[in-house]
């Protein structure tokens, strides 16, 4: 990996916690992107957001085996560190690349305690049994190491970016700094997941996304929007062959069952050639 150094110049790469607690010591208005890798155009967006707000930026690329119920999940997931430091280095705004071992982060090698509330296993909480334990984990090892003072995570994933905002806050001053989900042409959410898909796949969750649509303006017009949204899941598992976790409208302030479009997300997860996909709209 050291090569890498004397690649990226103006981008530092830091490969250890010592070169990290070094090189951000003089800054105090840091912001900080976390990622498992599999750089897109969505993680470009929160790195542009931070450039904004933020005198320095730093990525993190960890791919966190501990939030991973599923080991063909983490086994398949897009790897790629020198393609992704290419595209961090082009985008010219990040300050520092950092990619920690496992050691690293988990040094002390303690089983985490960490819950989810029970009227927070919900959607992908009561689907990824441990999921979200993995997630908040590794979130609050990385802000206690780095100490950022806004973190940016995108609304694809809403209820991560729910679950983690309401976990640091009671712990840390970091502000987490929500940012839009960013689309393809064919409106499918970007996710490092996506490269695992081929273009029929791709052209089919573009699909999806349309009758997603169609399905949430006409919420409103409904009286009894649960049955509603049990029939349009049949409906979409039946005509185009796929298999959906959940399909549910939520109130976006604390993720309720919602029987209102206002101040609400429909959303989905489902699976296509066994790729897990999820998305809010």
């Amino acid at each position: 990996m050291f090569y890498l150094l004397n690649i990226f110049i103006q981008m530092k790469i830091l490969l250890n916690n010592t070169s990290l607690f070094e090189s951000l010591r003089p800054f105090n208005d840091l912001g900080f992107v976390p990622t498992m890798g599999g750089i897109h155009k969505g993680h470009l967006s929160l790195i542009n957001k931070s450039k904004k707000l933020c005198k320095k930026t730093i990525v993190s690329i960890f791919l966190n085996p501990k939030q991973f119920n599923n080991k063909k999940d983490l086994k398949s997931y897009p790897r790629n560190i020198k393609k992704d430091l290419q595209i961090l280095k082009k985008s010219k705004n990040v300050d520092f690349v950092y990619l920690p071992k496992f050691n690293d982060i988990y040094e002390d090698n303690k089983k985490s305690k960490i819950t989810i509330n029970k009227k927070d296993k919900i959607l992908c909480a009561k689907i990824r049994k441990g999921h979200f334990e993995g997630v908040l984990d590794v979130m609050n090892r990385l802000t206690k190491i780095i100490n950022p003072d806004k973190i940016f995570m995108g609304e694809k994933d809403f209820q991560q970016l729910y679950l983690v905002k309401n976990f640091l806050k009671k712990k840390y001053k970091t502000k987490i700094i929500s940012c839009r989900t960013i689309r393809g042409k064919n409106k499918i959410a970007l996710s490092s997941r996506n490269f695992l898909l081929n273009s029929s796949s791709l052209n089919l969750a573009g699909k999806i996304y349309k009758k997603l649509k169609n399905i949430k303006q006409k919420i409103n017009n409904k009286k009894d929007i649960s049955d509603y949204l049990m029939y349009s899941k049949k409906k979409l598992e039946m005509s185009l062959k796929i298999k959906i976790d959940y399909l549910e409208l939520r109130n976006i302030k604390n993720l309720k069952i919602s029987k209102t479009k206002n101040n609400s997300r429909l959303f989905i997860a489902y699976y296509l050639n066994n790729v897990r996909l999820i998305d809010n709209l």
